[in-house]
This record gives C-alpha cells, structure tokens and sequence, in this order.
C-alpha cells in the first residue's frame, strides 16, 4: 500500500552487553544451523500497483502482505504461492490489507478490510487513509479471517471496527476491537474504547483480554501454539497511527491463561511487541530513557534485552522471528534511511551485505518475517525505478546448488557473516522515507529523533 501498508515502529543507539537468555538462544541456535552462506532475492511482484510489501511466510512459502492495485488509489491484501499474486478482496468496500507476520501452516490469512457501511464517526480506523495514503472513504473496517477463498469479517466487541493481527495453528485469531463505550478520554479520532480481542476457535466466538490494572486500553498483536498472546497495553489512543496526537498504548505485555503480565521496557515508558514463537520468545522495540529513540528487545522468560542496531545507525525495531531464534527487522540512521537486519548467534547483521552484489536492484529495507527455513518476507526499494517492493530472501542452502546466483562466489559469502558495510546503505528518497515514518508507529519518535539531534 501506498504510504505505509502496515504500521512500523522505531529504535536507536549502540548495542550493550547481552543478557545470558539472548547468549542461551544463540547457543541453542549454534547446535541447530548451518552457517548462512548469501541470499537470492525475489521480486513477488504487486497486484497492478506501483507498490506492495511482503509481511509473513509461513513454512510452506506462502507469503502474505498487501499491494497498490492499478492507479495506486486502493490496496488489497494477497497471499502469494507458486509464483502467484492472489488478490484477497475486501468485504464489500475498496481496501483491505495484512500488516503482521501471520504464518499459520494450516492456510489461515488474518487482516483488516473494509466493508460497505459508512463509519458514522469516520475514525480511519485501520488508516487507510493517513497512513496508506489513498483517499478517504470514510467506511468501517473490521478484523477477517480468510480461509479457502473465503474472506469472513470478524465480530467486534461491540463497536463499528475491529483488526485482525494474528492467527495461530490452532485458529485461534488475536487483534483489537471496538467496545460498544464511547470514552471522551481516547485520543481523537478514536471514540470508542479498544480492547484486545482473542476469536475462535469456534465460528463467531471473540473474548476480551484485559489491559494492565490502572490501563484504559488493549491491544493483542501475536499468538502461537501455546496460546501465548503478546500485545500492548496503556491509553486509549487510535491505531491509526498517522492521526494527529495519535501515539501508542506504553506497555508492552503477554496473556497466559487470561492473565496479562507487564514485558518490562529498556528505561522507557513504551514497549511494543510484534511477534511471539512457539517457545514463548518475544521481540519487538522499545524506547530507551529519552523516550525518543527506539531499540530492538528480545524477551525471554521474564528478561527483556536491547539487541542494539547496525554501526552508524539510530533507530532499529524487530518485526519477525523463528523458532530458531533468528530475528529480523529493520535498523536506520536519523533520516530514516533503513536496511533490513538477521540477528543470529549474537549477532546483528546487514542483510543486504549477504545478497549476492549487482544480483537484485532490490535493497532491503525491513525484514518483517522468518519462517523455519530461514526464508525472509521483506519490504523492499527498487533502485532502478523508485518503487516499494514486496521480496523474500532466501537463504542459498533452500535453493538448487546449481542455481546461478547461489553458486558463484558462495565462498566469500561465509566470510562475510556478522560483518556490516557502509556500501551497503541506501539513501531513499524522501517519498519513501516518508512511508517509513508513517509504518508502524515511527512517526511520533521521528519528529523528536529530527529536533533533538
């Protein structure tokens, strides 16, 4: 989608000293995998637009994310398979879109669409417009599951709109809806209360999952096997996050058993969490104690650790992991000129400095998800023409050894690992560093990171 497909966040300093969870993992990692030779990189492609962004891969490649279609004026969310852009649809109205790592292996696709019906309180509730920059439709927009080629909208907690975020093997769907409370207290334009909302697994069934004591709002952001949920909690603000004076709920916190428990934070007071793994580890970002400058945390039973960002840079945030422990996500100087990042074995590490030179004019700008095989759905800037991108990199050992870009120079590649290069950045033009202020919550820590440096 346009100016920002999903939402994004922000991160900043130099890496500190890592805490025993973080030396356990890349312990855990050593013993089960190959050391990364370099990447091919795929282009997926979009539905007709100038623009689309690749958001999870689950073990069997599928790829989902969102895409501009024809004219750039809506958006739709796809799966990708076998080669094939699919377009989802909506429900009834002109733009949906699927903004988080959603990998379930069963075929289950969560997002947000819109349906027909006008909004009476036109609140932009899924940011199509402020945030994906087509023009507005003032509709409501609710939470789906989508399954076979059947998109379903998702109940709400008795408000007009809802999003789906996340969906695990079990079909259990997480997210945030609206509650039937109109509170003068949400930042506008939100009116209604927002609570997190656990569906399933059963047709029509939502539970609210409680904020932390003292805390107006919730939000559920991921879920996995064990039905550990991850998400946030604080004021009731907007998840547009592009609406003026719209920030995001401070805590960061995880459901067990319906029990919610505070992350902690990296001396900050916000803690945003995207994604949880099998084995109950967490990532995501948090602000540091100027509460401008946001870090990649990894978190584990009860630890919360600042994984720092690539040399030279400010901010980074981790989007996506496996149950290897490989993480991905995005690190960027102060003007938001961002390349993707995998942390592995201790180690932060450019992606684009592992992809084969003069082999793509893609340059990787966020990694958003890792499967099991260690393919990664990026989004991704198009060099040759200016445009956003939807693209997996794969990691060689998942190709043919005989295949061109995999088998020339592999040698050097090894070499390479946990090695960072200047070459390597980006200078993106403001069009799209705009986008990346706009995605996922960078855009209130952007204006304090451009004032106060």
């Amino acid at each position: 989608m346009k100016s920002r497909i999903l939402t994004y966040f922000t991160t900043m300093t130099l890496f500190g000293a890592l805490a025993m969870p973080i030396q356990l993992a890349a312990q855990d990692q050593q013993g089960h995998q190959k050391k990364q030779t370099h990447y091919l990189v795929k282009d997926l492609g979009t539905l007709g637009g100038t623009g689309a962004v690749a958001e999870g891969i689950s073990d069997s490649g599928w790829v989902v994310g969102s895409s501009n279609l024809a004219g750039d004026q809506s958006g739709h969310a796809y799966l990708w398979r076998n080669g094939v852009m699919n377009d989802l649809g909506t429900l009834g109205g002109l733009n949906s879109q699927e903004q988080w790592p959603v990998k379930d292996n069963r075929g289950l696709i969560v997002g947000s669409a819109e349906t027909s019906a006008m909004d009476p309180f036109t609140e932009d509730f899924c940011g199509f417009d402020a945030n994906a920059g087509f023009p507005p439709t003032g509709l409501i927009c609710r939470g789906f599951l989508w399954h076979d080629g059947v998109m379903t909208a998702l109940p709400t907690l008795g408000g007009n709109n809802a999003q789906a975020l996340g969906v695990n093997n079990r079909g259990q769907v997480v997210g945030l809806a609206e509650t039937s409370t109109q509170d003068a207290n949400c930042a506008a334009p939100q009116v209604f209360d927002i609570e997190a909302a656990l569906w399933g697994p059963r047709a029509g069934e939502i539970h609210e999952l409680p904020p932390l004591p003292g805390d107006a709002s919730s939000w559920a952001t991921g879920i996995n096997d064990r039905e550990q949920v991850v998400g946030l909690s604080g004021n009731c603000v907007s998840p547009n996050f592009n609406a003026p004076g719209a920030t995001v709920p401070q805590h960061g916190v995880i459901w067990e058993n319906g029990i919610v428990a505070n992350l902690g934070n990296l001396g900050g007071t916000t803690t945003f969490p995207w994604a949880i793994n099998s084995k109950g580890q967490v990532v995501g970002q948090a602000t540091l104690a100027d509460d401008v400058t946001l870090h990649t945390f990894f978190w584990q039973e009860g630890i919360l650790t600042d994984l720092g960002v690539l040399p030279s840079d400010l901010i980074s945030g981790a989007f996506g992991l496996n149950d290897r422990g490989q993480v991905v996500g995005g690190s960027c100087d102060q003007n938001f000129n961002c390349r993707a990042f995998l942390w592995q074995n201790g180690v932060m590490i450019d992606l684009n400095t592992l992809v084969k030179a003069g082999s793509t004019p893609l340059h990787l700008v966020f990694g958003n998800d890792i499967n099991s095989q260690g393919k990664i759905a990026a989004f991704a800037f198009d060099q040759s023409n200016g445009e956003f991108r939807a693209a997996v990199a794969i990691p060689c050992d998942e190709e043919p050894a005989s295949h061109e870009a995999c088998a020339d120079g592999a040698e050097g590649a090894d070499a390479a690992l946990g090695e960072t290069s200047e070459h390597s950045k980006v200078s993106l033009p403001e069009s799209i560093r705009k986008q990346l202020r706009g995605r996922r919550g960078f855009a209130r820590f952007a204006d304090g990171l451009t004032t106060s440096r």
